[in-house]
Formats: structure tokens, C-alpha cells, sequence
């Protein structure tokens, strides 16, 4: 357990592994609720006239799409979220296909590098040479 600082309120919390705060979960959870019931109503609404009629902030929707509970239907005609690696307009997340492939597959060869290489065994001990019984 470590005091940690909210990333939405920026007040200090006692954290169990999140980086929300309880009351800025609680209060995130029923912003997505106002804006999914909104957008079930208002299909092509924009992200400005989302915030204006549902009252829901800016950094909360913006939240809620980084942690992928949002899509954004055409994401290169709002260029509201990007990609932090590359910079491209995404729909949801925090990268774009291209950078998550590419983070995965550099993770991955690091992984490959650092296994263990597997020593063959047989199933029984050969000996070079001959062996014979020590009688003492």
C-alpha cells in the first residue's frame, strides 16, 4: 500500500495498485454512464457538445477513451486522442495498432533473450570410454 497522488483530483490516496482515487472512481464510473446513455440518444455528437449537454469534464471523457471504455467513431476528423508513441489519431487507448505491435514485439524479443536455453538430457548417462565397478 503507498500514498499516491490521484491522477484526475491530484489529492493523495492511499493506493492498492489504481492511480484513481475512490471518489474519482466512483464519480468516473457515473460520467460513463451520462455519456453512453447520452451517445445511445446521439449518435454523431462531438466531443465539445458531449461535454456542453452531459456536464461531463473534458479529462474524464478523455479518461474513459485512454482506458478504452470509449470509442471515437472517426478518430482522424477530431484528432482529440492520440497515439503517445507515434502521434496518429486513435479511436481508443493509449497507442495506435502500428506501436502497440512494435512495443509487443520488442517485449517479446527481450523476453526470448533472457530465457534460459534448455541443456538436452538423455534418458540414461553414457560414458565415454569404458566403466567398469569399483569392488573395494
Amino acid at each position: 500500500m503507498n500514498i499516491m497522488q490521484c491522477s484526475l483530483c491530484k489529492k493523495p490516496f492511499q493506493s492498492y495498485g489504481g492511480k484513481i482515487c475512490g471518489e474519482c472512481l466512483v464519480k468516473l464510473d457515473e460520467d460513463f454512464i451520462k455519456v453512453r446513455d447520452y451517445l445511445d440518444d446521439h449518435k454523431n455528437a462531438g466531443f465539445e457538445k458531449i461535454t456542453e449537454d452531459t456536464g461531463v469534464p473534458k479529462q474524464s471523457i478523455l479518461h474513459l477513451l485512454k482506458d478504452g471504455r470509449l470509442i471515437i467513431e472517426d478518430p482522424e476528423a477530431t484528432g482529440i486522442l492520440l497515439c503517445e508513441v507515434c502521434k496518429k489519431p486513435i479511436s481508443t487507448g493509449r497507442m495506435c495498432k502500428d506501436c502497440k505491435n512494435s512495443v509487443a514485439n520488442t517485449m517479446q524479443k527481450n523476453i526470448d533473450i533472457r530465457k534460459p536455453q534448455a541443456v538436452p538430457q538423455n534418458d540414461s548417462p553414457s560414458f565415454k570410454g569404458a566403466a567398469k565397478v569399483n569392488n573395494r
